[in-house]
């Protein structure tokens, strides 16, 4: 039985050439190769996303049902960004 199934796509014309270059440099044999790596990406990212959702998002709703876990303002929020920013741009001066 075959494990391989031929697709006929469309790319965006900047897309395809980002295809055509990354087989031209030789990092890919073929141009399904960087589709393939690319697939394997996205599945990648999704897979993350749903372990964070599952694991964080839900455990952290289930704490604020709960009352276990405090949430905090939006003010809050945005007050330990900008701290946060402001110390990664600090340490960035200093490397």
């Amino acid at each position: 039985m075959r494990t391989t199934r031929a697709l006929t796509i469309t790319l965006p014309s900047d897309m395809a050439q980002m295809v055509k270059d990354k087989v031209a440099s030789g990092e890919y044999a073929s141009e399904s190769e960087v589709i393939r790596d690319g697939l394997r990406s996205l599945a990648q990212r999704d897979a993350a996303i749903e372990r964070w959702l599952r694991e964080e998002v839900v455990q952290t709703i289930a704490g604020v049902d709960e009352g276990t876990t405090q949430l905090m303002t939006l003010d809050e929020a945005k007050q330990r960004l900008h701290h946060h920013i402001e110390a990664l741009g600090a340490k960035h001066k200093r490397s």
